[in-house]
């Protein structure tokens, strides 16, 4: 049966005599008392203590708060969910204030009464674990948090936050990634978290129409405005009114139409082929390309000051290959829906078709990859999905992995750069790593380390 793990309360305290009195004053915890800064972090780091009460005023300077405030950073900095309760003299209220500016949880002014004191350590620890909780049941429903968006990484995570910031804004917004990335799901994300959310979403690709048809299609036309133009007909720009108009590939944009739709973005009105009058349209535009706009600019392929328009906020979409282990979230979902689609029930992958997905290097990224699973799902013999039915060849280290390598791989890096960093001073060394000296001394004989 484990043991529950007792509750660690530091306090930083230079005065022998308070030492003495804190030490067994608050019941319930494993008390850790350090009486100056490079002790106080020693601790922090071996013991990663929920709650740590704080003398400001500690050597080599007691009767200045730097020291102690200097203390609290850095603290907060190693572990910043640790809550530090200031402990000052009655007449330095102005410091207390600043240690909270500083992100201090709570102050407490002296002379001490345990019982009071104790009520607010304990506060502290109950929100520490609270908050702590909450981390887990984030950790343990990890995913990206706007629907239809695949990913746990902090590459897409991050993608996720800058569209719950940018969506319901108007801002013109380019979205920038390879081929297969997912830019038009990008593109829906922002129009469904956006106030436009229940008017019309109208996308139009740029490479996948002719040129002579794409300034029509974009802006409309008028009856008789050219051979077989027999009919007023509105562009897919005016019927996006109210919503929002995704354009693809603008990349591919001829540069004919690039000065048009510059004009659009500035005067937020068209003018249909054909036509004189000036029709504003409210629409909020997104652009996408997987082409390098810089480039095409130097080769004056694309106008410097229509990239700067569409560009006022740039999201990023990371290729599949740096997206971590979302290529084996995305498999599970796809060999999910193919098999439903087509009446299968695989099991899953094997290890070698596992191990294939993670090392190859999905040059056509998501798109690729259900591609590959949607054929795999329907060609499958046995009942789990091999490499050699995804078309791939099993490259690289398998995903089969043993936490004890892991951990002594972590291990054996870190002891390495605590080295470099402290000049191979044992000492040092294990103060930073938060261990003891001979513990320090066993490591390095374990790894192999002179």
């Amino acid at each position: 049966m484990n043991k529950e793990k007792p509750k660690q309360l530091l306090v930083v305290e230079d005065d022998p005599g308070l030492q003495s009195q804190l030490r067994w004053c608050f019941e319930g915890y494993e008390v850790l008392i350090a009486g100056d800064r490079e002790s106080a972090l020693a601790l922090l780091r071996r013991h990663e203590p929920c709650v740590v009460t704080l003398d400001l005023g500690l050597p080599p300077d007691p009767t200045n708060a730097s020291e102690g405030l200097a203390l609290l950073d850095e603290i907060l900095n190693l572990s910043p969910q640790t809550k530090v309760i200031v402990v000052t003299g009655n007449d330095d209220r102005e410091n207390a204030i600043k240690a909270i500016g500083h992100g201090a949880y709570d102050f407490y002014q002296k002379p001490i009464e345990p019982e009071i004191l104790t009520l607010i350590i304990e506060r502290a620890y109950n929100l520490h674990q609270l908050e702590k909780e909450y981390q887990k049941l984030l950790r343990k429903n990890e995913q990206s948090p706007i629907e239809g968006i695949i990913g746990g990484s902090p590459e897409m995570l991050k993608v996720c936050r800058t569209v719950e910031k940018v969506a319901p804004t108007d801002v013109t917004t380019l979205i920038l990634g390879e081929s297969g990335t997912g830019k038009e799901l990008i593109a829906r994300a922002l129009h469904n978290l956006s106030p436009r959310a229940n008017e019309k979403f109208l996308a139009i690709n740029c490479a996948a129409i002719p040129e002579t048809l794409l300034e029509s299609e974009l802006f409309g036309y008028e009856k008789g405005a050219f051979t077989g133009a027999n009919k007023q007909t509105l562009g897919k720009i005016e019927y996006a009114h109210k919503g929002t108009f995704f354009l693809d590939e603008v990349g591919d944009l001829p540069m004919a139409l690039q000065a048009k739709m510059l004009r659009f973005l500035q005067e937020r009105v068209i003018e249909r082929v054909g036509g004189r009058e000036e029709i504003p349209v409210d629409v909020r535009i997104i652009c996408a390309t997987h082409q390098d706009l810089s480039q095409l600019i130097s080769e004056g392929k694309f106008r410097e000051d229509l990239y700067y328009r569409i560009s006022e906020i740039s999201i990023n979409l990371p290729p599949l290959r740096d997206r971590g282990d979302d290529v084996l979230m995305l498999a599970k979902v796809f060999l999910d829906r193919y098999n439903i689609q087509n009446k299968r029930n695989l099991k899953g992958y094997s290890d070698n078709a596992l191990t294939a997905i993670a090392n190859y290097t999905w040059p056509g990224n998501i798109r690729e990859l259900e591609n590959k699973i949607k054929r795999a799902v329907i060609m499958a013999e046995g009942n789990q999905i091999t490499a050699e039915e995804l078309e791939l060849d099993e490259q690289g280290e398998s995903l089969l992995v043993n936490l004890r390598q892991i951990r002594d791989e972590a291990e054996r890096t870190a002891i390495s750069r605590a080295l470099i960093l402290c000049n191979d001073s044992i000492s040092k060394a294990a103060e930073i790593l938060g261990i003891s000296r001979p513990t320090l001394y066993d490591l390095m004989n374990k790894h192999g380390f002179k």
